[in-house]
């Protein structure tokens, strides 16, 4: 029961943040435990007190962790619909049968809650800490994902998230991995960190990666005709600007887990609880506070940039994050779509900020579903 409330209390704090994310990610396995224990409890109910309080906090504990389920069906509905709403009725025709042999056949399936994912790294060709030196002289790395077999594969470019402050391309490997099995070329990029280096440094660097990728295709078997980016938390914010902004390389697709959109108004109203120090990180970030500089939140604010139609953008966001709160993915859609772009919006209801740190829980079988066919359909686009 303890750590099962955590699948409904938000983390107070930056130390109970990992119970606040992982418990509605694990409570399959509370479940079972709790299962377990109110019928141990049972068979001494009768007769001692002590055990029909362990039976009353087993129930409780097993009810709450059927929360995620018992919202899962209602909640994977809504994301086909989403999906068929912005993509087409028809999208899934554009997939050959080959691709959809490698997608995942359902939002959940509910052995890889016990077993984890399947496992995407072998045959997957892996190169690390490719080094390149920046137009400031700084030494950026990469990690490059290439599928099994060598041909010409559309791009995907992967950006870390850590509150701009911290992270590697090393981050979110397993994804990179899985995406890389599927077809595409991964370039985990690198940029620079705040707050030595502020806003619009890393935006740079990103743009600088772009480049370099563009410059260096043929050597990694990458079309860059075909190109998509996908960041997490901070680094969907730095994938947003390189993709909106203007002068941008022609990109096929955005896909933005729960990134930050409005600098200004995640400054003006943080979230309650505040975990890990919102103001804090943005000021860190942008070198000051609204007050002091009106101009870079707004310049650094992805939703300011949204001024004609941007290339299709998935937005996937926790319901009860309380970093980057959904709110923020719902301000974003409603802009994109207003400027005319294809957009996908998948809130997940019971999710945290970094949901995916568990990659074979619901929620991230459920964002995957959805991120590898809008990421098919975007880049197998006419």
């Amino acid at each position: 029961m303890g750590l099962a409330m955590w699948i409904v209390i938000p983390a107070p704090n930056r130390a109970l943040l990992t119970l606040g994310v992982g418990a509605p990610e694990v409570s399959v396995w509370f479940s079972v435990l709790a299962t377990g224990a109110f019928a141990l409890a049972l068979r001494d109910a009768r007769t001692l007190w002590t055990s029909r309080c362990a039976a009353v906090l087993a129930l409780a504990a097993l009810v709450l962790s059927a929360l995620p389920f018992v919202r899962f069906s209602a909640q994977a509905q809504l994301a086909e619909t989403s999906l068929r709403a912005a993509l087409g009725d028809q999208y899934a025709t554009r997939f050959s049968p080959t691709q959809r042999a490698l997608f995942r056949a359902k939002p959940l399936v509910v052995a890889d809650l016990f077993r984890g994912l399947r496992d995407p790294v072998e045959g997957v060709r892996i190169t690390r800490n490719v080094a390149v030196v920046a137009p400031t002289g700084q030494q950026l790395r990469l990690d490059v994902y290439q599928p099994p077999t060598v041909g010409l594969y559309p791009v995907v470019v992967q950006v870390y998230g850590g509150a701009w402050q911290r992270g590697e391309p090393a981050n979110n490997a397993e994804f990179a991995s899985y995406i890389a099995a599927q077809g595409y070329v991964v370039f985990a990029i690198d940029y620079r960190h705040a707050p030595a280096f502020v806003f619009p440094a890393p935006v740079q660097d990103v743009q600088f990666m772009l480049s370099w990728i563009g410059a260096h295709a043929s050597e990694w078997e990458s079309d860059t005709s075909r190109l998509a980016l996908i960041g997490r938390s901070a680094g969907a914010h730095l994938a947003m600007m390189a993709a909106y902004a203007v002068g941008a390389p022609r990109i096929r697709a955005v896909i933005d887990y729960y990134g930050p959109v409005d600098l200004t108004e995640g400054y003006r109203h943080p979230p309650r609880p505040d975990p890990l120090q919102v103001r804090a990180i943005e000021e860190a970030f942008l070198g000051g506070t609204p007050d002091q500089m009106p101009d870079r939140y707004r310049q650094a604010s992805p939703i300011a940039l949204v001024t004609r139609q941007m290339p299709p953008t998935l937005l996937v966001y926790g319901g009860r994050d309380h970093i980057v709160e959904p709110r923020f993915g719902s301000m974003l859609a409603a802009r994109l779509r207003a400027a005319g772009t294809t957009v996908v919006h998948l809130e997940i209801p019971w999710a945290e900020h970094a949901f995916d740190a568990v990659p074979h829980g619901p929620s991230n079988q459920l964002a995957l579903y959805v991120t590898e066919r809008f990421l098919a359909w975007a880049m197998h686009a006419p």
